[in-house]
C-alpha cells in the first residue's frame, strides 16, 4: 500500500515515546495504582477538540479501568459545533469552571490530555486542579509548548505551559501542526498522528497500572466487554460500585 510515509511517521513517533517516556509512564502508573489502592477515582480531562477523544477511549472500555472518571464537558469536545468548541477552548476561566464542578480533592489523580498544552481551557483546568491539591499527569507535546511563540493568541494569558503545572509529564512528541504527510504539489499537510499516539499512551498507562496493582497484591477494577457472553454479569458489581461516583456512568 502506498501510504506516503504515514505509517513510518506513526512508527517513528511511537518509537520515540517508547525510547524516552517509559520512566514517566511508570511514574504515572504508580500514582494511578495509588488511587486504586486508596479507592479513589482517576479523573481524565481533555483540553479541547480532538484531545477529548482519549478521555472517551479510557472510559467504560473493554479491558479498561473501571474507576475512570471522565471530566467531560461536551462543549469542548468534537461533538459540539466545531467553531464553538474552538472559541471555548480559548476562553479564559472556562476550564476552571469545569474542574470546579467535578470537585477534585487533595491527592486525587488527574490526567490531562492536550497536545498543544498552552490554551486557556487546559491551563486554567490544571491550575484549578492544583489549587485542590490534585496530582496532575500531563500528556502533551514539548514541541508545541517550546516552539509556539510566547505571544501567540491561543496561549493562556499567563504564558504557562501544561508541563509547568504537572507532577508527571509524558511527552507525545506531537509535531507542531499535527498533520504529518505532504503530497507533492499540494502545500497543506494532511494525516494527523496525535490521537494514534495518545491512544497508545492511554492504554500503556492502563497496562502499567494494572501490572503495578498486581505487583502490590491489589486487584484492579477492570471492565470486561459488555458485548460478549457474560460480560454484563461480570461488570455488574463494578457498575454498582462506581455508578454513584462517576458522573458519566
Amino acid at each position: 500500500m502506498q501510504d506516503f510515509g504515514y505509517y513510518a511517521k506513526i512508527l517513528a513517533n511511537l518509537e520515540q515515546v517508547n525510547a524516552t517516556q517509559e520512566p514517566n509512564i511508570d511514574a504515572a502508573a504508580k500514582l494511578m495504582a495509588d488511587a486504586i489502592a486508596d479507592d479513589r477515582l482517576i479523573h481524565i480531562y481533555g483540553g479541547g477538540g480532538h484531545t477529548t477523544l482519549p478521555v472517551g477511549e479510557m472510559f467504560f472500555r473493554a479491558g479498561g479501568l473501571a474507576n475512570i472518571d471522565p471530566v467531560m464537558e461536551p462543549a469542548l469536545s468534537v461533538f459540539n459545533q466545531a467553531l464553538k468548541y474552538l472559541e471555548l477552548e480559548r476562553t479564559v476561566n472556562f476550564g476552571a469552571s469545569i474542574m470546579k464542578y467535578y470537585q477534585l480533592k487533595k491527592d486525587d489523580v488527574l490526567i490531562i490530555f492536550h497536545n498543544i498544552g498552552i490554551n486557556p481551557a487546559t491551563i486554567d483546568a490544571a491550575e484549578e486542579a492544583k489549587k485542590a491539591g490534585a496530582k496532575i499527569i500531563a500528556v502533551s507535546s514539548s514541541y508545541w509548548q517550546e516552539e509556539m511563540p510566547k505571544d501567540h493568541f491561543i496561549r493562556h494569558p499567563s504564558g504557562k505551559n501544561l508541563f509547568d503545572l504537572a507532577d508527571v509529564c509524558i511527552d507525545d512528541f506531537n509535531p507542531v501542526g499535527d498533520a504529518a504527510v505532504t503530497i507533492e504539489s499540494f502545500g497543506t499537510p494532511i494525516a494527523p498522528i496525535s490521537n494514534i499516539v495518545d491512544f497508545y499512551i492511554a492504554h500503556m498507562l492502563e497496562i502499567k497500572t494494572v501490572a503495578e496493582c498486581v505487583r502490590r497484591g491489589i486487584t484492579p477494577p477492570v471492565w470486561s466487554s459488555a458485548n460478549v457472553p457474560g460480560g454484563d454479569e461480570k461488570n455488574a458489581a463494578l457498575i454498582e460500585k462506581y455508578r454513584p461516583r462517576v458522573k458519566m456512568l
